[in-house]
């Protein structure tokens, strides 16, 4: 018997619906769509779920498929039309046009998480500084330190200390650590001219400190000597407690041990994670130094440059962590006597520039704490001072040191930076803002580009923090390819970590932080929580809240 038409049909039409159960769909029959459970699944006891289901286009065109009712019968007797998508194949190559695709970095993106909004101010660092980033090729002096000592090294430096127990770290401290915690190349690094010497009068503490260090360092290329150095590290920590418990006064000579035993342990946490145990030896320095002042007259007033290096190095930690946190000084800019316009090769910059970021930090603190226009008035003039001071400093460098010139420069104009975001009130939108993280930039580009790699930390640090997330377009390279400040700040931190002896890791998780809550943040964060919004400046608001123990040696 023939079928009959629809339209010879009796009664309604049956059509599919749309809101049909899952089961009743896998069975391919209809749905009464009763709620919680339909018909059909009550009585055959399913579990009754209504599911979405995304389909593409392009997967059924691939198996050659009709999309939805794309190309099925229809009751107006029509042709089947065909699919909406048409493959690249079929046209000719007259109407095929090619679109260029840009490359896409591996830092294109950085990706954030629920625990980013909901744990603003944890900061996740890795063990692995430079796993953290895509490492480019390294360039040939930052290569060059990273060679290992083989059996053809050369001879010991200080034999009488390189045949004692682990003698072999002793002379990777010496050749692969220092020359990479010093900018210049023509002066030699105190931590070997200054610290080696005085650990062969020193107790044995000094010396199994020293090796602690160069076997966290070595670890980094080689991870079997990271339970070495955790157990030499361990051995000066006791030798360290023998000392500071010892019955008797502080002595001068027990005193200068002690310095230089927490330094190099300091510098030890600094090279391994780069976590807040390093602020156990600064805070322990503190307290060292007020007692040795105390006890000046028992002491004499003379006083070694072994001992006056180790107390500038925390003054120098202390100094440079506070611009980041803002938090109130341990140590005083009266470490240095000597010439105040001199670059410090380890410093990377003048102690003169040094004293006018400490003040700086001072300022920024007081900044909300003035009621009266005269107490402003007077802050503003100081303010202006630091900026005069900062646009004429000089700088003195030893001829032929070019990479050390740079580098001052460098530090100069961070601190420029550093001055009107944290007095100014100045944000990354500010076009003098703009203007120094572009110059800023330029040069770290320029100096990784020629291996120079020491001594940057502070200057990516701050630039990066500022930079403008809406436009951060800094120059057009030679094939007239605009470059982006972001790239530039994680392929210098990719260079740092990878030849750098200090870990960066924190470091680039700040960066990380901070530009995520500006890309994120509706409103400004604050550390403060008590202060009122409007007082808050664009560096207290992004940078301060992520900066605890934060070191930027």
């Amino acid at each position: 018997m023939p079928r009959r038409k629809a339209n010879d049909r009796a009664g309604p039409v049956k059509t599919r619906s749309r809101e049909g159960c899952s089961e009743c769909r896998a069975s391919r029959v209809r749905c009464d769509t009763k709620k919680p459970v339909c018909t059909r699944c009550q009585e055959r006891g399913l579990v009754c779920t209504t599911k979405l289901v995304l389909k593409w286009e392009s997967e059924f065109v691939t198996r050659g498929q009709a999309f939805g009712r794309a190309g099925v019968w229809r009751k107006s007797g029509k042709q089947p039309t065909t699919p909406s998508f048409t493959s690249s194949s079929a046209l000719s190559p007259d109407d095929q046009v090619w679109r260029p695709i840009s490359w896409v970095e591996p830092w294109g993106f950085i990706n954030s998480f629920v625990k980013t909004l909901e744990l603003p101010y944890e900061i996740d660092v890795t063990d692995d500084g430079h796993n953290l980033v895509a490492v480019p090729a390294m360039a040939p002096r930052a290569a060059s330190t990273m060679r290992m000592i083989g059996p053809t090294a050369p001879p010991p430096l200080f034999p009488h200390l390189s045949e004692v127990n682990q003698g072999h770290l002793l002379e990777y401290y010496i050749r692969q650590v220092c020359p990479r915690m010093t900018a210049s190349t023509n002066v030699p690094s105190p931590f070997a001219s200054m610290i080696v010497p005085f650990c062969s009068a020193a107790s044995p503490t000094v010396l199994q400190a020293i090796q602690a260090l160069g076997a966290c360092a070595w670890s980094r290329v080689d991870p079997n000597y990271g339970a070495v150095g955790l157990r030499l590290k361990s051995q000066a920590i006791r030798g360290l407690q023998n000392s500071l418990f010892s019955a008797g006064a502080l002595t001068y000579s027990s005193y200068s041990e002690i310095m230089v035993a927490m330094m190099l342990l300091c510098l030890y946490e600094l090279v391994d994670n780069c976590d807040q145990r390093w602020t156990i030896h600064l805070k322990g320095a503190k307290e060292l130094i007020s007692s040795r002042r105390r006890q000046a007259t028992f002491l004499g007033p003379q006083q070694d440059e072994v001992t006056s290096f180790a107390e500038q190095f925390f003054a120098f930690q202390d100094i440079m962590g506070r611009t980041a946190c803002a938090k109130p000084a341990l140590l005083g800019t009266d470490s240095w006597t000597h010439n105040k316009h001199k670059v410090d090769a380890w410093m990377g910059c003048s102690p003169e520039l040094v004293s006018i970021l400490a003040d700086i930090t001072d300022l920024s603190r007081t900044r909300r704490r003035l009621s009266s226009n005269s107490d402003r008035a007077a802050l503003s003039l100081k303010t202006a001072n630091l900026r005069q001071q900062l646009e004429e400093a000089v700088q003195d460098v030893d001829e032929g040191d070019g990479n050390l010139r740079t580098l001052a420069e460098l530090k100069r104009l961070a601190a420029i930076l550093y001055l009107h975001c944290a007095l100014y009130n100045a944000s990354p939108a500010t076009p003098l803002v703009s203007h120094y993280v572009r110059r800023i930039l330029r040069l770290i580009s320029d100096m990784i580009g020629g291996g120079q790699l020491v001594g940057l930390a502070w200057p990516v640090f701050v630039a990066a923090v500022e930079l403008d997330p809406l436009s951060d377009e800094l120059w057009k390279d030679s094939d007239g390819r605009e470059v982006h400040g972001r790239p530039v700040v994680l392929r210098a931190l990719a260079a740092m970590s990878e030849s750098s002896v200090l870990s960066v890791a924190r470091t680039r998780a700040v960066i990380v932080q901070v530009w995520q809550a500006r890309d994120n943040v509706l409103k400004p964060l604050s550390s403060n929580r008590l202060l009122d919004a409007a007082d808050w400046n664009d560096w207290e608001s992004f940078v301060v809240p992520f900066c605890t123990a934060m070191s930027l040696l």
